[in-house]
């Protein structure tokens, strides 16, 4: 039986998956299955993966079907460039205006929606789309495509969601966790799951050593059309290290999105 891996392909996740590329053949039980945020949360609520860092709302969307890792996130202090709202007006004007929603990452939509709403107290109107169009009033985009928006600069106003969540509450946002289900808990997957994280945080541990080397074997596989000077002084604001604050944070994330009615209640945080 294999190990189900949703493996997220954006730059903000390199540091968790660098270290397995080209070392597949040493762990034949673990196999990768490729997508956004968005993907892997459907993944792992419907039993067809067994972990990815997938956006954090999905530990909320299937209570009790899911343990968390203690020691990994993402997430950032203050700024984490890469989930932003791009707008051609000032966030406090927004209200009644077309605000486009990625359709890669529901927590970051999640995040907005708090946001928008319960510190800014604006109710846009909502449209999906994966990327900027011309005629929107804002976007909110995730991953490279915000990075990527961002050297464009083709809106007047941009707004670092990391920023703002932190500004108002005092504590980092925990933007992805890695979510486990707990079908890969029993006695044959086990032993796989807890190797494989140990080899997660040795590859992070690697590309922080030698970044330039790793994102150099990351872009082998995946291109981007970044600049690679832009994207190396990127990770130095991403930290993946699940502190007792970022824990706190996330359950204010999550009782804040029952207050919405986003999700059905605000689970209690269960770990591995």
């Amino acid at each position: 039986m294999d190990l189900l891996v949703g493996r997220i392909p954006f730059l903000v996740c390199a540091p968790f998956f660098h270290g397995f590329l080209g070392r597949e053949h040493e762990f034949p039980h673990v196999r990768f299955v490729d997508g956004p945020p968005s993907e892997h949360s459907r993944g792992l609520r419907a039993g067809t993966i067994h972990l990815s860092p997938a956006s954090s709302i999905t530990f909320a969307q299937k209570p009790g079907a899911f343990v968390l890792s203690p020691r990994l996130c993402t997430s950032c202090s203050f700024e984490v460039r890469s989930v932003k709202l791009f707008s051609r007006f000032p966030i406090e004007d927004l209200g009644g205006k077309m605000v486009r929603l990625t359709s890669q990452s529901q927590t970051s939509v999640a995040l907005l929606k708090i946001l928008l709403q319960e510190r800014y107290r604006v109710q846009p109107h909502f449209i999906q789309g994966l990327a900027a169009e011309p005629g929107d009033d804002a976007c909110l985009l995730i991953g490279d495509l915000a990075l990527e928006e961002t050297e464009r600069n083709r809106f007047a106003y941009s707004y670092d969601l990391g920023t703002l969540w932190q500004d108002w509450q005092g504590t980092p946002f925990v933007f992805g966790a890695w979510i486990i289900e707990k079908a890969a808990l029993g006695a044959e997957l086990r032993p796989i799951l807890e190797n494989y994280l140990y080899e997660t945080e040795r590859s992070i541990e690697a590309f922080r050593a030698d970044p330039a080397a790793a994102l150099d074997r990351w872009i082998s596989r995946f291109p981007m059309n970044l600049d690679k000077k832009s994207v190396l002084d990127y990770y130095k604001i991403i930290d993946y290290h699940f502190t007792d604050e970022r824990k706190d944070s996330l359950e204010v994330f999550f009782s804040y999105a029952a207050k919405l009615g986003l999700i059905e209640k605000a689970p209690t945080l269960e770990f591995l």
